[in-house]
């Protein structure tokens, strides 16, 4: 029986990307999904969601792990380092430390723990080159995984992730597309029956050379320099925003 559903991590769990006005932070996102889908079967299903967007791993660490603990969930999902992975230097091992430890603590609640691994970002010019950090920090993922018996939804293995047309804008945050698939990937880790379907958008474009430099400029103006801009400040599109489910409350079941 689920009861108490709690979501820990940055963006990629706050639900940064499938943007509805409907929803707290005005964001729904892929735990969103779940929790819906979750309270079909379990009426009495309450969801807390503390991901804040822009949170670095021992940001959420340090911010997020003692609140979730004190929510005493049944089901709990961790996803944290993406963006400590686009920093110039990182230390991912320090940092896989620090993760094994609160899975740890976690699944020593006795709940149901769910870690994702990193994306292969092999098909995008600046992802490409986090590729080897990213495979690193997705096998150190693994084999906490493996340490304290939790599931894993593997989105490294996800081919179809690959297709920028999952992706938003900006190429960082999944769309309503992207979430879709990985609400049903989680489900289906947890053996739930679900009614969630990831639209087939067909076969993708073939983009010319030209093209492809076009979208990779408007790309570069519109949402990296910014970026970049902000990491000079010492600022994150996080500062000023709050965890969209900060306590456990009920879940109100809405169409896909």
């Amino acid at each position: 029986m689920i009861d108490r559903f709690v979501v820990l991590g940055d963006s990629f769990s706050e639900g940064v990307g499938d943007d509805d006005p409907a929803y707290p932070n005005g964001v729904r996102g892929w735990a969103d999904r779940v929790a819906e889908q979750l309270a079909r079967h379990h009426p009495a299903l309450a969801y807390a969601n503390l991901a804040i967007r822009g949170r670095l791993l021992l940001q959420v660490l340090d911010e997020q792990l003692d609140p979730a603990l004190e929510l005493k969930p049944d089901l709990v999902t961790l996803y944290a380092g993406g963006n400590d992975l686009m920093r110039p230097k990182i230390d991912i091992d320090a940092l896989a430390e620090r993760y094994d430890a609160a899975v740890g603590a976690l699944a020593a609640t006795g709940a149901t723990v769910v870690l994702f691994t990193g994306v292969d970002g092999v098909e995008d010019p600046l992802f490409r080159r986090m590729r080897g950090r990213t495979a690193i920090y997705n096998e150190h993922v693994r084999l906490i995984a493996a340490r304290h018996g939790t599931l894993l939804v593997d989105m490294w293995a996800m081919r179809r992730l690959r297709d920028r047309r999952l992706w938003s804008a900006d190429r960082i945050h999944l769309n309503v597309h992207g979430h879709t698939l990985i609400a049903g990937a989680l489900l289906d880790a947890l053996g739930v029956e679900h009614t969630v379907e990831s639209a087939d958008l067909g076969p993708r474009a073939v983009l010319s050379a030209r093209e492809q430099r076009t979208q990779n400029l408007h790309w570069a103006r519109e949402h990296a320099l910014p970026w970049v801009r902000r990491r000079l400040r010492g600022e994150s599109s996080g500062d000023t925003v709050a965890p969209k489910r900060p306590d456990l409350t009920p879940v109100v079941t809405r169409e896909l």
